[in-house]
């Protein structure tokens, strides 16, 4: 056991690392929860319209993230080596991705926004007007085509912040923007303090708000302290980079953001396959989602920390610590969230009761929230398996383990059992959670073949 215990220098290092974004993911859901309680009391279709769009925005949000998070994986080892100029590097070429992600989803949104929005409509009852839906919905998404831009920039320079050890900027950025937009959308919803109410475009213009003070402090107060931030300097002298380390990158990189894509789409499959069980499903599932993922933070945070942690020690080639640390991260998330998952259990059959719905809807969601608490050691060990692999630029090996996993095996058990079987939802949701089991074994042969041990940084890195 003594392998997977750290020094008090370690834990001070893991924590200093790990609770800005812990704090941040949790305030963050917390207030999510809360931002649509108060559009959900505007009306059905104003809550169904705004939810389309944010389910399309959650997609670009995904590409952004997936399309500099390989780079990124760079990002942490040459700031781990020393080499500023790398870094600066990984920054412009995150430049280049979030700008061609944000000209191509700009141009779907606007030229096909009515379109994408209709395909979400056609589930509908005769209680829902489509038609005032879709209005609501593209006034919604006029406004936050406006707020893309400054997130993808924000999301340029937030995980560089962390990829080089700064989590505390970030996380203050973003706590400030959730209240800002938590405040805005009560006044400008609601129409408070003797403004108009605006409804959704008042909810929108409270987001587009937020995301550029965000924006302005991830990236503006880096810029005033460059004697802090010395990897930003002459960032803008020069636009070049090595065409080798560009090529690199984008070979890294590219698989990380089809894994977003796909991962995506692959839940939404897996929750259509879900509803054929019944009409109590979708409602129990988003009670159960919208709750997890508050008890999910413990180990997204801890999947960040590892990448961080573990990207620099494999930039500074010291590899044996890496592996070390690495071990002892893994043993840190699997415990930590052992202890939620049983926080979890025990709240578990009080969440669904803050919700105005039938009992068997109820009963459903306690269900699912507790296979979500008794999964939380296998999703904990997954998800540090997945960050191991890829802060050693093993991505194309990630996209395989995480939604390679999700369409070869969930989703084909999934379909099967939900077309051909008549198993009952709550059973079917334990076989298709079960299966992560499998892929906690696959994810533990990876971490032992050590492939994943490389420095990106040298000219010979793998």
């Amino acid at each position: 056991m003594k392998k997977y215990i750290g020094d008090k220098a370690f834990y001070r290092k893991l924590f200093t690392v790990m609770i800005p974004i812990l704090i941040q993911n949790v305030i963050t859901n917390f207030v999510s929860l809360l931002d649509n309680v108060m559009v959900g009391r505007i009306g059905t279709e104003q809550m169904s319209g705004v939810a389309i769009v944010n389910q399309l925005m959650f997609v670009y949000n995904l590409a952004i993230f997936g399309g500099i998070s390989g780079i990124g994986i760079f990002t942490a080892q040459f700031y781990g080596s020393g080499d500023d100029e790398g870094v600066r590097h990984t920054v412009r070429m995150k430049y280049y991705v979030v700008l061609g992600i944000f000209a191509l989803f700009t141009a779907a949104f606007t030229i096909f926004g009515e379109q994408l929005i209709m395909l979400f409509l056609h589930e509908s009852t005769e209680d829902i007007d489509l038609a005032l839906t879709l209005s609501y919905g593209k006034k919604y998404l006029a406004v936050m085509l406006i707020q893309m831009l400054p997130f993808a920039i924000m999301q340029v320079y937030a995980g560089t912040l962390r990829e080089t050890g700064e989590t505390k900027l970030p996380m203050t950025a973003g706590i400030i923007a959730i209240f800002v937009n938590l405040g805005l959308n009560y006044v400008l919803i609601f129409g408070k303090l003797g403004l108009p109410a605006l409804g959704v475009v008042g909810a929108a213009i409270a987001t587009v708000t937020a995301r550029f003070i965000e924006c302005g402090i991830v990236v503006l107060i880096p810029h005033f302290k460059l004697s802090r931030f010395t990897y930003l300097k002459g960032l803008f002298s020069s636009f070049g980079i090595p065409k080798r380390l560009a090529g690199n990158m984008a070979i890294r990189g590219l698989p990380l953001m089809i894994n977003e894509l796909l991962w995506s789409l692959g839940m939404t499959t897996l929750n259509q396959c879900y509803s054929y069980k019944g009409p109590e499903v979708i409602p129990a599932i988003s009670i159960s989602s919208t709750a997890s993922n508050l008890f999910f933070c413990a180990f997204f945070a801890m999947g960040s920390t590892i990448a961080i942690i573990v990207g620099q020690l494999l930039g500074a080639g010291d590899f044996e610590r890496a592996v070390d640390e690495d071990r002892k991260l893994i043993g840190f998330s699997v415990a930590l969230c052992t202890l939620v998952g049983v926080v979890m259990a025990v709240v578990s059959p009080y969440i669904p009761r803050l919700y105005n719905t039938i009992p068997e809807v109820k009963k459903l969601a306690t269900d699912l929230l507790l296979v979500g608490a008794c999964m939380m050691p296998v999703d904990a060990y997954t998800n540090a398996s997945y960050f191991t692999l890829r802060s050693g630029g093993k991505t194309f090996i990630t996209f395989l383990f995480d939604s390679g996993f999700v369409w070869t095996i969930c989703v084909p058990v999934a379909f099967v059992i939900s077309r051909f079987t008549s198993i009952p939802i709550v059973p079917m949701f334990i076989i298709v959670r079960a299966l992560d089991i499998l892929k906690c074994l696959v994810g533990y042969a990876f971490i032992k073949r050590r492939k994943w041990v490389n420095n990106l940084t040298v000219e010979n890195g793998d």
